[in-house]
């Protein structure tokens, strides 16, 4: 029997492994910082094998409650994935299952490396449709990739998206791959339509060291990105620093950062009505997207979400908040489940990259619907 998680994303500690059904495991806390919760490991060896894979530091999770209801990914190709069962019992969390093949991979959601990054951003290029620059580069140097989406000009609206702030939470980068296949579809009017009113600014990746080391929240500074745009720094959060320079430059007439959420199994938006300066023409934007999206998707709706934050009392140090106040714009988080929708669940696949993709193309005709009202 081995396990192994030698690889891009991958996280995992052996404490013991003397039998198939005492496979004891650890998660690695990321480093700098003291949150744990995402996994990806491979074991060999078990093939016909009733298994019992205990990861025993489950309890100390970043979201603990987001075991519960929980069943890990599992795949023997790193291409089809499926749920394999599993259940925690407030410390310990444990997954049950009998390999058919020899080498099995399980994680904490589909893994989206940065190969496959990769490749998107520079598939996204050849479309003709869009340039992929650099806007600076991550606390281990690598760069930061900007898609521009559209012809600038002044009198359009500056869309931006951002996705992978919080680096284990794989199903933005899903989500991405949807709503850029579909944007650059020269065949579909929503999307040749939506480029004609804006140009958009998307940030596939922004924290790629820490995906590519396994974390589930940080940089490998030990910042949370998603807390740092109140005041970002070059030497701890360079990845806001140099997308929040650029959307300086270009403005921005509406932002949504798009991410994972361990408890909640529902896709939602989180509200910005706490903000300073929260009006009526951003309510009025803010419940146009919302409602839009929630006829376009049946996955995504409003009644499950964060309880909105009382007037004034927003914390603008997170990023859809900041640009909303900063910008006075519309901007919020998405927010997809690592579990399931239970609107429409589905027991053998759960929450899956297929769904994210779905989702990020229906993003297209929402945003559509109130690319005119924007400013």
């Amino acid at each position: 029997m081995k396990i192994s998680s030698n690889f891009d994303g991958g996280n995992i500690e052996v404490i013991s492994k003397n039998s198939v059904d005492d496979i004891r495991l650890r998660i690695r806390s990321d480093k700098r910082a003291d949150f744990l919760q995402w996994f990806y490991f491979r074991l060999q060896g078990t093939a016909g094998y009733p298994c019992k894979i205990k990861i025993i530091n489950a309890g100390n999770a970043f979201s603990k409650e987001g075991w519960i209801h929980y069943n890990a990914c599992a795949s023997y190709d790193r291409i089809s994935w499926f749920r394999a069962p599993s259940s925690f019992d407030g410390q310990i969390l444990t997954i049950d299952h009998k390999p058919e093949c020899n080498s099995v991979f399980y994680a904490y959601f589909v893994p989206f490396t940065y190969e496959q990054h990769l490749d998107m951003v520079h598939k996204a290029q050849l479309s003709g449709r869009c340039v992929l620059e650099s806007v600076g580069t991550t606390v281990e140097g690598r760069n930061i990739d900007l898609l521009i989406a559209g012809e600038p000009s002044g009198e359009k609206k500056k869309i931006w998206i951002l996705a992978r702030q919080h680096p284990g939470e794989s199903m933005a980068s899903w989500f991405m791959l949807g709503f850029l296949n579909r944007l650059l579809d020269n065949n579909d009017p929503a999307s040749r339509l939506l480029l004609e009113k804006t140009v958009c600014y998307i940030v596939p990746y922004m924290n790629i060291d820490g995906g590519i080391h396994g974390h589930i929240r940080t940089n490998l500074a030990g910042a949370d990105l998603n807390r740092e745009w109140a005041d970002p720094s070059r030497e701890n959060s360079p990845e806001v620093y140099f997308v929040l320079e650029y959307m300086k430059d270009t403005g921005v007439d509406l932002n949504l950062d798009i991410h994972g959420e361990e408890e909640l199994p529902y896709v939602f938006a989180s509200s910005i009505q706490g903000i300073p300066g929260f009006n009526e023409r951003l309510s009025t934007l803010q419940d146009a997207f919302v409602s839009n999206w929630e006829r376009i998707s049946p996955d995504f709706q409003t009644k499950y979400g964060y309880p909105p934050d009382k007037p004034g009392k927003a914390n603008l140090s997170i990023c859809s908040k900041n640009i909303a106040h900063r910008f006075d714009c519309l901007s919020l988080t998405i927010e997809m489940p690592f579990k399931d929708n239970d609107n429409l669940p589905d027991p053998k696949y759960g929450w899956s990259p297929e769904r994210s993709i779905k989702l990020g193309e229906s993003l297209i005709n929402a945003i559509l619907c109130i690319a005119d009202d924007l400013r």
